[in-house]
């Protein structure tokens, strides 16, 4: 796969003086096209799963090439002297620092695999014994969800008055269905009535939630069957990286003298 002029060019502006060393890989107008440069874009290239052959050499160099003739032009204009473009210009080494420091210290403290488990464990604890599969009716008002109950009552069609008054669009089309679920993962006022339902029962009053108000009915119920901890592995240490991030935050804030005048 070659090299993108889209994917050079992004490389290039993310580099600041710091990436810029000595060395020169080619001259323009004088000034140096350094070794340095090509170096780190090499790197982020290749990470990328990119292989650099000749053909791809060239096409960062001339890209260098290309950056340079502008970059002097710019100069030339003193555009760089303008206020705008030295404020961006700071904002985007501080986000290039920010992100390698972020980078730097979850490579240094990273999450172990006791704390993964551990993490594993509460969600299993959380999920509880238990999956449900349900049917709603999701309507804006309590005295439509009551009008829906006593059509039911009469020998309604649970299914068809879903597809034609429910509001909720992932489980309309399909009569209201839900597919199994865990208490865990649904609002409280709805997990507890759909916890105290017997098979096959239909909600006897509304359930509001802040979605609205709904009629719930009870298809069956089984054994909890938590997904395994192998395929959750990677999503619970990555909520555990972002907790750790999240405290490190705080630790600062709580260290620094922060005051704000506007």
């Amino acid at each position: 796969m070659k090299l993108t002029q889209t994917l050079i060019a992004v490389a290039i502006l993310s580099m600041t003086p710091s990436a810029f060393a000595a060395d020169a890989l080619a001259t323009v107008n004088g000034k140096p096209v350094k070794q340095s440069l090509y170096d780190v874009i090499v790197k982020d290239v290749t990470a990328n799963g990119q292989k650099i052959d000749a053909n791809t050499k060239a096409a960062i160099i001339d890209e260098l090439v290309s950056s340079e003739l502008v970059y002097q032009e710019a100069q030339k204009l003193g555009l760089d002297k303008q206020p705008d473009f030295q404020a961006r210009e700071e904002l985007g080494s501080r986000k290039l620092l920010t992100s390698v420091f972020l980078q730097d210290y979850v490579k240094k403290h990273p999450v172990s695999d006791a704390d993964t488990k551990a993490a594993y464990e509460k969600y299993k604890t959380a999920y509880g014994d238990k999956e449900y599969s349900a049917r709603h009716i999701l309507v804006k008002t309590e005295a439509e969800a009551k009008d829906i109950i006593a059509q039911l009552g009469k020998g309604g069609d649970f299914a068809k008055l879903a597809k034609e008054k429910s509001l909720d669009p992932g489980s309309k089309e399909k009569g209201g269905d839900l597919g199994w679920f865990s208490p865990a993962t649904m609002v409280k006022p709805f997990s507890d009535v759909v916890a105290n339902l017997q098979k096959g029962a239909t909600s006897n009053s509304p359930v509001q939630t802040q979605f609205g108000w709904h009629v719930i009915k009870l298809v069956d119920t089984r054994p909890a069957q938590p997904l395994p901890y192998e395929k959750l592995k990677d999503g619970l240490q990555k909520n555990l990286q972002q907790r750790n991030l999240e405290k490190l935050m705080s630790d600062l804030r709580a260290k620094a003298k922060i005051d704000i005048s506007k």
